[in-house]
């Protein structure tokens, strides 16, 4: 089974009015800001779980 990059490291790579987009130095993933918030949320909420 594959491992999924779990993003240890970003950093920005643009800026508009109401967005920010990061890529992770690991994978290469280009992706809005707000969800690697919401990746970190859903994160611990399964760690919770267990």
């Amino acid at each position: 089974m594959e491992q999924v990059c779990k993003h240890p490291r970003v950093r920005v790579v643009a800026r508009e009015e109401d967005a920010e987009f990061v890529e992770c130095q690991e994978c290469g993933e280009v992706f809005d800001s707000s969800e690697f918030k919401d990746m970190a949320i859903e994160d611990r909420a399964r760690a919770a779980e267990l």
